[in-house]
């Protein structure tokens, strides 16, 4: 079935317009993706984001680029994750492009050096944003919140002495109790009803 066109160029444009106007990566865009397809076109709700970045965490490839690919994929079949993918692709492309044509002399000029300073202090205040929101948005259960304060905890230990940390590691750490803590919670629950 094709998806009419206006979809297909919403989900182009939306997601080219996160690309060109966000800069420090993918966790810099989560916040501005979520703005984008929760906020202002409502195509996914906040727990189906905070699964997504999960889900774009945990598979090859940028964050953002897998956000935008499944986006894309659930509001329209392969064309729309094709397009939502080069939309989001597209802008860095360029602008990667054109820079490195005149490479040598672009961190020369003293606007520019100045533009990448004040650049990283909004990165990490889209990345900073995102976490509050995705801890807002967090089940308001214990497990929850002592796995991602156990993951905080560490990070920053490993950052303050210098200690290589794999964050694919720790996900995988937290994916494992998760499931440890869900298969002992259900496992009584079906002793009981096998008795019955």
């Amino acid at each position: 079935m094709r998806k009419p066109l206006p979809m297909l160029s919403q989900l182009f444009f939306s997601f080219m317009k996160v690309g060109l106007f966000t800069f420090g990566g993918g966790y810099a865009m989560i916040s501005v993706i979520t703005d984008t397809c929760v906020e202002k076109k409502r195509w996914l709700t906040q727990d189906e984001m905070m699964d997504l970045t999960v889900l774009a965490e945990s598979t090859p490839g940028p964050i953002a680029i897998n956000c935008a690919t499944y986006v894309g994929y659930k509001m329209a079949d392969m064309t729309g994750a094709v397009l939502a993918t080069l939309g989001i692709v597209l802008p860095s492309f360029v602008i990667l492009y054109l820079i490195s044509m005149f490479l040598e002399h672009f961190l020369e000029y003293q606007v520019i050096a100045a533009a990448c300073r004040g650049i990283k202090v909004g990165v990490s205040l889209l990345i900073l944003d995102a976490r509050a929101t995705m801890l807002k948005k967090m089940k308001k259960k214990p497990q929850p919140r002592i796995i991602a304060g156990c993951a905080f905890v560490i990070m920053l230990l490993g950052n303050l002495f210098s200690l290589r940390i794999s964050s694919v590691a720790l996900m995988l750490a937290a994916g494992i109790i998760s499931l440890s803590v869900f298969a002992a919670k259900s496992a009584p629950a079906q002793r009981g009803g096998a008795g019955q």
